[in-house]
């Protein structure tokens, strides 16, 4: 069998509203909100680089120019770090934009997250690439992109992340039929969209991170516009699976993190706080004073 292509692109959708955070977002980008000190999206590309990923391909609209901003030399900035002597700051803010090679493409319309992957399609070209929102990421162990990408070169077939969920909260998420195939790696049979308890075929929720193959595009270019008339990438996939093998890995030692929505951001930043050094045992100390 023939080796696969190496995965060096990820498409990361950015050109969305951010309703759920208004006013907060009426002129800052969702994906640019930070958590304790950066903002979404560069926890998304930190971990795409992380797992080898080269070109960081980011689909925005008229009104995301920060982000575009965000990963780009601020050299009035770097100036006054450097007279400052601050050498750590410095390096950190250059290292922002010496991540990997950037690319924006613009989503002209909001016509769904499928179309929003198919813009990219041209400078993807013929190569498997990754899929990334910006208001959301995984941690786990190895990274959920690293997990991806080995299955893929197992299988050279497409892969979703999975994790578990309770059955109480399947409706949230797109839930797999699944059919076991080694250790942590499952066949997807089908991808059933927020079913009730009842009605799921298992507990497995696929979303989050896709490593995609470039047959996807051909589909997104001929589907059929479904819920509120946009073009959506769950149902894309659904077509995919009726043409080819498309696996789940089911991540090991993952912690979602979903900043879509104002509860959801409010434990992120929390959590990740308490990761941090500086602020851990003082933020730790202040929360269990707000318990009592």
């Amino acid at each position: 069998m023939d080796q696969p292509k190496k995965i060096r692109k990820a498409i990361i959708p950015a050109a969305g509203f951010g309703t759920r955070f208004l006013p907060a977002t009426k002129a800052q980008p969702k994906e640019m909100m930070p958590v304790v000190d950066k903002p979404i999206i560069q926890y998304v590309v930190e971990q795409a680089v992380a797992a080898g990923i080269e070109q960081i391909i980011i689909v925005t609209g008229w009104h995301k120019r920060a982000i575009e901003d965000h990963f780009d030399r601020h050299f009035e900035l770097e100036a006054r770090l450097e007279q400052s002597g601050k050498k750590e700051q410095l390096e950190e803010i250059r290292k922002i934009s010496d991540l990997a090679d950037f690319v924006y493409v613009r989503q002209k319309e909001p016509l769904g997250n499928g179309h929003a992957v198919l813009v990219a399609k041209d400078v993807v070209g013929d190569e498997p690439f990754i899929v990334m929102w910006g208001d959301e990421f995984f941690y786990a162990e190895p990274s959920a992109i690293a997990q991806l990408i080995k299955a893929y070169e197992q299988y050279h077939s497409p892969v979703i992340a999975g994790v578990r969920v309770d059955r109480k909260d399947v409706s949230r998420y797109g839930i797999a039929e699944i059919e076991a195939v080694k250790d942590n790696i499952h066949k997807i049979k089908s991808i059933v969209e927020k079913p009730e308890p009842s009605a799921a075929p298992s507990n497995l929720a696929t979303h989050g991170n896709y490593l995609l193959t470039p047959d996807i595009f051909e589909i997104l270019e001929n589907l059929q516009p479904g819920k509120g008339g946009e073009i959506w990438l769950p149902d894309a996939i659904g077509q995919l699976i009726k043409t080819r093998d498309v696996y789940a890995v089911e991540l090991e030692n993952a912690r979602y993190y979903d900043c879509g929505n104002k509860l959801a951001y409010l434990k992120a930043v929390v959590e990740l706080a308490l990761k941090h050094e500086d602020l851990r045992e003082e933020f730790g100390q202040f929360l269990k004073n707000i318990v009592k």
